[in-house]
């Protein structure tokens, strides 16, 4: 797979100065880390999933969570699994992964047309109990090939112990990698009193497990809900201040730069459909003059300015990638992850053999100082994003990256 594999390699050389690489489930977790972009959340009693992770593949999502978990009912979870596993038989068979005589009876014989493997996105299943996981693999059988890992809900080092102890056996029962990505969301991690202590202990339980911790996920909603808020369209998760100060403190323990840390996503996007507007727009119009007009007036109608303007605070919060609850999500978190030509020059420069004992350089565009020391962890964190996102050409902007990406 390949972000932006979606668009005809004719366009991607027009707006691509490097272009996106090739990754598949067994590439190295550095870059699967970086690549997971904009996760997009299903619930799991979608009754045609396997169609909509096929058809959210084909419009450039690269992974996904199979959500067994808040997004659906109590009554409803076991439902879910038995549709979860047929869902993926059906998708295991389309992409002949499966043994003959091995779909068993939660897997009727599919006349679906084939697919490649490697026209799936990553797959995670977000569980409620650790006893899940290995039941799942073991239901899953040889479909299980086609499953990443899991996403451990309300995640400490307490609860979240016995989560990758279950992740660690069902990979073992499995014979495949399988990741963990904890979802940070708890009260204790919220509460001051609490926090320091929660934070040592996820410090301590993910460090343990470093090799399968994939990503560790925000779980904002769960935060605002503690005091019973709700964020608007106009206003990030960085302008609600009790929630922007644990992003803070989760990316000082965990999301160091110093070989320490890990890949920490951002926060989910609530909003999809018309809102009545308070504030003015936050999206300006010099980017969109001429043609493009007409999609910065369908990105305010949707409450998009709003979310492009998170994506921006997120990597300058040192976050990286998003979770997504809508379809419509994935392909502007997408756009803004792509290096520019700039960034990229910068990086470089920065990264040049010959200034290896420091110093200050004038950027080639002429507009920054960059400080080759200091500097440096940001560089290397770029060019590890300009590997699995590409280099837009120097005339290429957001603008140009969304609208070859949208749907014809």
């Amino acid at each position: 797979m390949r972000h932006f594999g979606h668009i005809a390699p004719e366009i991607r050389k027009d707006l691509f100065h490097r272009d996106p690489c090739e990754f598949t489930l067994d590439s190295p977790p550095e870059v699967l880390s970086v690549a997971l972009g904009a996760t997009l959340y299903s619930p799991a009693t979608r009754v045609q999933l396997a169609d909509d992770i096929l058809k959210q593949a084909s419009r450039g999502v690269v992974s996904m969570v199979i959500c067994l978990e808040d997004s659906i009912g109590d009554a409803d979870v076991e439902q879910a699994e038995q549709n979860l596993v047929t869902q993926f038989f059906e998708l295991a068979g389309r992409a002949a992964l499966l043994p003959e005589g091995s779909r068993g009876a939660d897997a009727p014989e599919s006349t679906a047309p084939a697919v490649a493997a490697g026209e799936l996105p990553l797959l995670f299943i977000r569980v409620r109990e650790p006893a899940q996981i290995s039941d799942l693999v073991q239901r899953l059988g040889p479909a299980s090939a086609l499953l990443s890992g899991f996403v451990l809900p309300k995640f400490t080092e307490e609860r979240g112990t016995p989560f990758l102890e279950a992740v660690a056996a069902a990979e073992i029962a499995g014979r495949r990698r399988l990741f963990a990505m904890p979802v940070l969301e708890s009260p204790e991690l919220l509460h001051r009193e609490t926090r320091g202590e929660t934070l040592a202990g996820i410090a301590r339980t993910v460090d343990k497990y470093r090799d399968r911790v994939l990503a560790l996920r925000l779980g904002v909603t769960d935060f605002c809900s503690v005091y019973g808020l709700r964020r608007t369209p106009d206003m990030t998760a960085y302008d609600v201040q009790i929630v922007a100060s644990v992003i803070g403190d989760v990316v000082n323990e965990l999301g160091r730069a110093d070989g320490t840390g890990f890949t920490v996503t951002g926060p989910v996007w609530e909003y999809f459909k018309v809102q009545q507007r308070m504030f003015k727009p936050q999206l300006r119009s010099s980017p969109f003059l001429g043609r493009a007009e007409e999609l910065r007036s369908t990105l305010i109608e949707h409450d998009m300015d709003g979310l492009l303007r998170e994506i921006e605070l997120d990597r300058a919060n040192g976050l990286q990638g998003k979770t997504c609850i809508h379809p419509s999500h994935v392909l502007p978190v997408h756009a803004l992850s792509v290096v520019s030509h700039e960034e990229y020059s910068d990086a470089q420069d920065i990264l040049c053999p010959e200034r290896d004992g420091g110093g200050v350089l004038r950027s080639a565009y002429t507009n920054k100082m960059n400080e080759v020391k200091p500097h440096r962890a940001w560089a290397e964190r770029t060019l590890r994003r300009a590997e699995v996102f590409g280099v837009a050409r120097a005339d290429t902007s957001f603008v140009e990256l969304l609208t070859a990406g949208l749907p014809s």
